[in-house]
């Protein structure tokens, strides 16, 4: 063995010790909450890549072979060990949480709610809860049409743009609205493509909308912005695809809370389902009731959004909370919330459920034990192969009620 080759094998057991260093600390962030903004991608990601963590574990593992300095196996093997437990913990979890899911969807929705379902739809719906190579290879996508930044108004001179996903073919389809999250006071109707392409793919018609962004501007000015929207779309339905008589409305996070305000308030237009991924529900507990830790600084948040506290602002956090919007009559909702999440704690979408179902309406609720919030900006990730089983059925499902 030549001089350069002996010098590298002398030092390869550093490879496994980097591995198992690397895979111990991203794996921490499964049952750590994040405490900073700039580290909420760890604890957001390191669930959903769970399975990944688990390979890096085990290759850590596997090169341990041959090596002899002790100390270095015994800190590899344990923190390989430690980690690989706690990436196993979302595996772990999914039986039980599937399960629940399934019993949830059958009580409100029927035992045979599948059974209404067109053969077609379901054809193209996803197989199972979780398919661990598509963890590692990505969810397909098929080929839609796509049509970005199409302005549909110009509020104070800010030009609103919404975009459409739509299938192949042309003609009229169920659709479906999205209002993208980012505490109202950023992000775009691009986020999330993947999802909205995925959905385009089953013959819906999807469109992205925008609206604007505190603190510059102000509730009720971002829902005011969704009602613009929503009648720009009714106005044109023909030109962008769009089945009147089947819409349903989604959002993520403040996303969330808008779409339930525009479904839920007296004068809304009439949808088929409205689809709530850890949307801010009471923002007047949600201003007291902060979770530990704040990582957003949820306070200032809802200060900017609503230009004050509870005490300055009673009857805006009142107008701008949809837990005071539940009456009889409303349609069918999916409330998806992250059990471990620190923006939107998933009580308060436990509050909105049984407000709902108190006033005699269909809602489901679903939680993801291990998630924290936006787990499905990770589309392959195992929360979000969960989520998007259930919702693509629910949605399913109440689009062919007539």
């Amino acid at each position: 063995m030549n001089s350069n080759l002996w010098e590298i094998w002398q030092w390869w057991w550093l490879l496994p010790l980097i591995l198992s260093l690397l895979g111990f600390f991203l794996s921490l962030w499964i049952i750590v909450p994040a405490p900073t903004w700039s580290l909420l991608p760890l604890g957001v990601g390191a669930p959903e890549v769970s399975p990944w963590l688990i390979a890096l574990h085990g290759i850590a593992l596997l090169l341990t072979l041959g090596i002899y300095q002790s100390w270095i196996t015994k800190t590899i093997v344990i923190c390989s060990l430690l980690g690989l437990i706690l990436s196993l913990v979302p595996l772990a979890q999914f039986p039980t949480a599937d399960r629940a899911f399934k019993v949830e969807m059958e009580r409100v929705l029927g035992t045979d709610y599948l059974d209404n379902i067109p053969q077609k739809t379901k054809a193209l719906m996803r197989s199972k809860p979780l398919a661990i190579a598509d963890v590692f290879r990505g969810i397909p996508l098929l080929e839609v049409r796509i049509e970005r930044g199409i302005v549909f108004a110009s509020p104070d001179g800010v030009d609103l743009k919404l975009n459409t996903y739509r299938p192949l073919t042309t003609g009229k389809y169920p659709t479906l609205i999205i209002i993208y999250g980012g505490a109202w006071r950023e992000g775009s109707p691009d986020t999330y493509e993947e999802f909205n392409c995925y959905m385009a793919a089953q013959n819906y018609t999807v469109i992205a909308i925008d609206y604007r962004h505190a603190p510059q501007y102000q509730f009720p000015s971002q829902l005011e912005d969704v009602e613009t929207a929503l009648a720009y779309i009714s106005d044109r339905a023909e030109e962008l695809s769009v089945d009147t008589d089947k819409m349903a409305i989604l959002g993520r996070s403040a996303g969330g809370h808008l779409a339930s305000l525009a479904a839920y308030k007296q004068d809304a237009i009439s949808f088929k389902a409205v689809i709530n991924y850890y949307g801010a529900v009471n923002l007047t507990d949600g201003y007291y009731d902060l979770p530990t830790p704040d990582p957003i600084d949820i306070q200032t948040i809802l200060k900017n959004f609503l230009g004050g506290t509870p005490e300055e602002k009673p009857e805006l956090y009142e107008q701008a909370s949809p837990i005071n919007y539940p009456r009889p009559n409303l349609p069918p909702s999916l409330l998806i919330y992250a059990g471990r999440d620190h923006l939107v704690q998933a009580k308060f979408g436990r509050q909105l459920y049984d407000k709902l179902t108190a006033t005699n309406n269909q809602a489901v609720y679903l939680e993801i034990p291990w998630a924290e919030h936006a787990f499905d900006a990770v589309f392959f990730g195992v929360s979000n192969q969960l989520a998007l089983y259930y919702t693509e059925r629910f949605l399913a499902s109440t689009m062919s009620n007539e």
